[in-house]
């Protein structure tokens, strides 16, 4: 019944690269997201965009991987970007107040006009 979860790393460029995720971001996706985002970090791409467009589920392990790869981004001098979140993960945002430190934009191509126009990090 679960959506099987799949990353991909679509683009990368200096110190931006997107990580597009889809299927179930649950308990058992978490620690697998939060590894890769940290490996692209580590490999000089501290400024990244999630593309959440084919994300169908997210519990509490996903929004607290989400967390984890900001923090860390942060402290590489870099940024997290929510791209093309679902209607009900934004609701999800929202209740949490992780919408007022998560820059979001409506696609992962409007993240990286956007975050390529701005060298200042979110």
């Amino acid at each position: 019944m679960t959506d099987a979860f799949h990353i991909d790393v679509p683009h990368t460029d200096g110190t931006l690269a997107v990580i597009a995720l889809s299927g179930d971001f649950d308990i058992a996706a978490a620690p697998t997201v939060r590894g890769r985002a940290l490996e692209l970090i580590s490999d000089g791409h501290p400024d990244l965009v999630a593309d959440l467009a084919g994300v169908t589920f997210c519990d509490s392990s996903g929004l607290g991987a989400l967390v984890g790869i900001w923090r860390c981004a942060k402290e590489a001098d870099g940024s997290l970007t929510l791209a093309a979140i679902p209607d009900r993960l934004g609701r999800l945002l929202s209740v949490t107040g992780m919408d007022t430190f998560l820059p979001t934009f409506p696609s992962a191509d409007a993240a990286l006009a956007a975050r390529q126009g701005n060298s200042t990090t979110a």
